[in-house]
């Protein structure tokens, strides 16, 4: 054998070894490594009763989530105060207390009353969807990002979930002027508390699970809420008979979707493109589950509970609208951001609401025409 050839030998040995030894390490590292991979769990809270239908729009989401993700995301959904209060949720999810949430933005009034321009008001005559758009396409969401920056909220929100305009309130007696709201022990959020408390009702704002248990001991003469079927599960109709429908206070509201920053900025971007879409589905979906319960509910708050449902006067209605512009004039020359927010709102709304005006046929006389103005027609009957 010559001295090349051994000097081959050697080294190949030497190769082999090395090469082994290092698949034996790699062996020992891989169970760490799977281990590193497994679901990744999140703990988050609604700001809502167990038994409230928004409670079940927060698990709707979440299984989207950890369906599309096939287990490899799983969000757990606990209903209000199982971790902190309704009214604490944003607080909790900013410090890591909470991976998550959902609830509205308007219970952030406290910490920024700009927050409350994402559907506590009129909307400038846009309706929640359009809303919704505005945040998507005119500029909202990095007015959202602005805004939650300002407050050092260590979040990543998506609005989602066009809510229908909200009744104006459950009271003892119909309301059939603006008088008979001077001297009322109301509750209400957001910017509501201003239009109201203008109105003359002593208003206090409390979150969803408490408003009936307070009405009950006399705490509140009046209250609202938010859709038929939210306040027949909470038991309103135990505790009020009559129901005002259509308000400004509230027209144009929708959810939102909270996650602390650095847990979300962890994820992977395939699981932060789910989640996206996850939104996107979520928001649909609650909009057709809204329709179907709340007409259902509508109907048997009336035939079951007895409840008797009012258009809210146009007096009033307009005083709303005077009284919010007042009100919002106020807080714009307060707060830069808010003023930010509703010039962008405003232009948005201009081109929306013309075009939605100008293009969509009023229903109303398609109801008519089918349904009668008493409901009984017996077309195609």
């Amino acid at each position: 054998m010559t001295k090349s050839t051994k000097d081959k030998r050697t080294s190949r040995r030497r190769f082999l070894k090395t090469a082994a030894a290092a698949g034996a390490a790699a062996t020992v590292a891989a169970p760490a490594a799977i281990a590193q991979t497994g679901p990744i769990s999140m703990r988050w809270q609604s700001t809502w009763p167990s038994k409230d239908i928004f409670h079940e729009y927060a698990l709707d989401y979440a299984k989207k989530v950890n369906d599309m993700t096939g287990g490899e995301l799983k969000i757990e959904v606990l209903p209000a105060g199982a971790v902190v209060p309704a009214f604490g949720l944003l607080d909790a999810v900013s410090k890591g207390v909470l991976d998550g949430g959902h609830g509205v933005l308007v219970y952030h009034y406290g910490k920024q009353t700009a927050l409350a321009l994402w559907g506590s008001g009129p909307g400038f005559a846009m309706d929640a969807n359009m809303l919704l758009a505005w945040h998507r396409y005119g500029g909202g969401r990095e007015l959202l990002d602005k805004l939650y920056a300002s407050i050092n909220a260590n979040v990543v929100s998506f609005p989602y979930g066009p809510m229908p305009t909200q009744p104006f309130g459950w009271f003892k007696k119909p309301i059939t002027k603006p008088d008979d709201i001077k001297g009322l022990k109301f509750r209400t959020v957001g910017i509501s508390i201003d239009v109201y408390t203008a109105q003359g009702a002593a208003v206090n704002a409390l979150p969803g699970g408490e408003i009936v248990s307070a009405m009950d001991r006399g705490l509140l003469d009046a209250a609202e809420f938010n859709n038929a079927t939210s306040d027949r599960l909470l038991g309103f109709a135990d505790v009020s008979k009559v129901c005002m429908l259509q308000s400004f206070h509230q027209n144009a509201e929708q959810f939102e979707i909270m996650f602390n920053k650095d847990k979300y900025n962890a994820l992977p971007d395939k699981m932060k493109a789910i989640i996206a879409n996850a939104v996107d589905a979520a928001s649909a979906d609650m909009s057709w589950k809204a329709i179907d319960r709340y007409s259902k509910d509508y109907i048997e708050l009336q035939t079951k509970d007895n409840v008797k449902f009012y258009k809210t006067p146009d007096s009033i209605l307009k005083q709303q609208l005077e009284i919010y512009d007042t009100v919002a004039m106020k807080k714009a020359g307060e707060n830069p951001i808010f003023k930010e927010i509703i010039q962008s709102q405003l232009a948005f709304a201009k081109r929306a609401t013309q075009w939605e005006q100008d293009t969509v046929v009023n229903r109303r006389m398609a109801y008519d025409h089918y349904f009668g103005k008493d409901g009984n027609s017996k077309k195609f009957g």
